[in-house]
């Protein structure tokens, strides 16, 4: 019977192997502290954090997140330690709350590895602490016990881990608020949050374990020099179209949300018995019925919302937390059948009688048959929930709009200048090494609320291998343009305006669709001179604009002022940038998106680390995404290390000039 304690309860521990699961409706960093019998840590190295996840007997999430699992084993910590804290702080530095205050009350629980449920406690009274020992696991008289503690601090983690007695606590708060926002600039975004009436009705199934287990004009000015840009397109005469090592195939901000445990039962339902608004096209004539007893075939479409449009993007989301709860619920499920078995090896070896003769050998080879029937059954469960998933992609990938099409898709062929702004657009791909063959588009909200970073830095290649400096530079270019024709063509014309700026001109190639298409605000930015342009007139854009919409005078802004949605692409950094040019564009990353201007950066963060912590709080407002297939984004649910593919164009494939042209023509027309 679970333990429901009040703050100073205890109630003893009969396990050494526990998870502390911990629920809060905005996201928290979770860490834990190892101390003395007196309650003081001995260094650094005696917490683990989302910098450092792992130390002995202890391991925590390595990201803020509305909900966590962490894993104790008090067994494997050391014997020096007579307690563990569970700590527990709001993340500094962004646009979340700031004090408990003005949060849901978080909830922790101590749980066995089998998902039971030990004590529980609800951090109430809170109002201006931003960091909180939630609760303590304490040795007395040998045994373990748990208090609820719920100790707060205003002053945050550096205040908490202080009164402690680390010597080193601000400058290990430091370090943890750093490694928590190095992790937001690679996790994907939550979808906003839905109505009731918006909620995706799906299950996803558990697999069975058993009874035991319970992201104006130019200036005058010097004369620029001779432009790199005035070559042919790739592909066109005399030059070979430009390859590209992938053949084109890849959530919006809002609020943190944690979904709804799976329930149990049978495979994946695709009815949504709460669409009140729409009902979903009927299958076609030709489809067979489905099987008696077997789930309904899936519908493109066949999710909440006002508009095709907004069902699509509605159906994409329930996929990708469909997906990630299946994989954790059989990720959990091969976890517990392994510690179960290392248990029962335990068993065995701890009896003397079952070291000698056939005994012990029977013991394991029955503790290893358990094991693998645990692991089938939950592959079983995995297997037959993905492959409801798989037909849905199938059902779901050809019946997507331009802007949440890869590039290879047909509706590109048929593509025309869009009279109303989508709901979203998709970067690439995501997908588990679970499921290869299941790719979800990775959707963004527009307008876009977050700038982007293309990381061209040195990444190993699907062999092993380093991809060259040159190479990666290239590929990152490539990415950029392949995204920025993408938002150029899912804008009515007129209503999203590109400024480059390249000032050695080692993006000529990549740019090259561009810039002879003529959807460009002007050619690329060349050297110094043409950095500090292009940065003086946006910054001035975007403290007009703020000063017009604060003022209530927006409508007030001079006559020929382009109200277009603006994004800069910035290739090279930090190359032809000074002091005031980097001061610029932190300026353009924080306050532009609101007013209009986004940024696009493709930089290699290694090469610009020179500039030290200047750039932290800029690198820390991008989505990091690669041009090549890498696994640094993470989810806000359960943490997957989600493997991210940008959408590129085919190689050969003339698609970007033809849209891109059709896209210069219908400006020419607007203007």
């Amino acid at each position: 019977m679970t333990a429901e304690l009040v703050r100073g309860q205890n109630h003893p521990l009969s396990q050494a192997r526990l998870e502390i699961r911990i629920s809060a409706g905005t996201p928290i960093v979770a860490a834990t502290a190892l101390s003395d019998e007196n309650g003081r840590i001995h260094g650094v190295e005696w917490v683990a954090h989302p910098g450092a996840p792992t130390q002995p007997g202890l391991e925590v999430s390595r990201q803020a997140a509305a909900a966590h699992r962490l894993a104790v084993d008090l067994d494997a910590v050391p014997e020096a330690v007579h307690r563990v804290g569970v700590l527990l702080a709001l993340p500094t530095g962004g646009a979340g709350p700031v004090r408990f205050g003005a949060v849901a009350a978080p909830f922790t629980a101590v749980t066995g590895l089998d998902g039971t449920e030990i004590a529980s406690f609800t951090l109430t009274g809170l109002d201006a602490e931003s960091a909180v020992v939630a609760l303590e696991l304490y040795r007395r008289q040998g045994a373990w016990k748990v208090r609820a503690v719920g100790q707060g601090y205003a002053g945050g983690l550096a205040e908490l881990l202080t009164d402690q007695g680390l010597p080193q606590a601000r400058q290990l708060a430091a370090d943890i608020d750093e490694a928590v926002a190095q992790g937001l600039a690679r996790s994907v975004q939550a979808p906003p949050p839905r109505t009731a009436d918006g909620d995706r009705s799906r299950r996803t199934a558990t697999p069975a374990l058993g009874p035991d287990q319970a992201g104006t004009a130019p200036q005058p000015g010097p004369v620029p020099p001779r432009s790199p840009y005035d070559g042919q397109l790739p592909g066109g005469p005399g030059e070979p179209a430009a390859q590209h090592p992938y053949a084109g195939s890849p959530p919006g901000p809002g609020s943190v949300t944690q979904p709804s445990a799976p329930s149990a039962g049978g495979p994946i339902d695709y009815s949504h018995p709460r669409r009140q608004n729409a009902a979903p096209p009927p299958p076609p004539p030709s489809a067979p019925p489905a099987a008696p007893g077997q789930p309904a075939r899936p519908v493109a479409g066949d999710a909440t919302g006002w508009s095709m449009d907004e069902r699509l993007y509605n159906q994409v989301w329930g996929m990708f937390e469909d997906l990630a709860r299946t994989t954790a619920a059989y990720r959990s499920a091969v976890d517990f059948a392994e510690s179960r078995m290392d248990k029962e090896l335990e068993q065995v070896l701890s009896d003397p009688r079952n070291r000698i003769g056939g005994q012990g050998d029977a013991a394991r080879e029955a503790a290893r048959a358990r094991h693998g029937l645990l692991v089938d059954q939950a592959r079983e469960a995995l297997d037959r929930d993905l492959a409801q998933l798989k037909a849905e992609a199938d059902v779901v990938e050809p019946a997507l709009p331009a802007a949440y099409a890869r590039w290879d898709s047909p509706v590109w062929h048929a593509y025309r200048v869009p009279m109303e702004i989508p709901m979203a657009l998709r970067l690439g791909d995501l997908h588990l090494p679970e499921a290869e063959d299941i790719r979800i588009p990775m959707l963004v909200r527009l307008p876009l609320e977050r700038g982007l970073w293309i990381d061209s830095g040195r990444a190993p290649s699907a062999d092993g291998s380093l991809t060259d400096a040159h190479a990666m530079g290239r590929l990152a270019m490539e990415t950029a343009v392949a995204h920025a024709a993408r938002l150029l063509a899912v804008y009515p014309a007129g209503e999203f305006t590109v400024h480059v700026i390249d000032p050695a001109g080692s993006g000529a190639q990549p740019l090259a669709a561009l810039v002879q298409t003529g959807v460009l605000a002007g050619p690329p930015a060349l050297g110094a001179a043409g950095v500090a342009d292009v940065l003086g007139r946006l910054t001035q854009r975007v403290d007009l604009v703020q000063m017009a919409v604060r003022g209530g005078a927006a409508d007030a802004l001079p006559p020929g002022f382009d109200t277009a949605q603006q994004l800069l692409i910035v290739n090279d950094f930090p190359h032809g940038f000074d002091d005031r040019a980097v001061n610029q564009l932190r300026y353009l990353a924080d306050e532009g998106p609101a007013f209009g201007v986004h940024l696009m950066m493709v930089a290699d963060r290694e090469e610009s680390s020179a500039y030290g912590p200047l750039l932290d709080p800029l690198w820390r407002s991008l989505l990091r995404l690669t041009p090549v297939a890498d696994d640094h984004l993470a989810d806000p649910w359960v943490g997957h290390a989600w493997t991210y593919e940008p959408s590129l164009v085919p190689p050969g494939s003339q698609v970007l000039q033809q849209v891109l042209s059709q896209v210069a023509a219908a400006r020419a027309k607007h203007w």
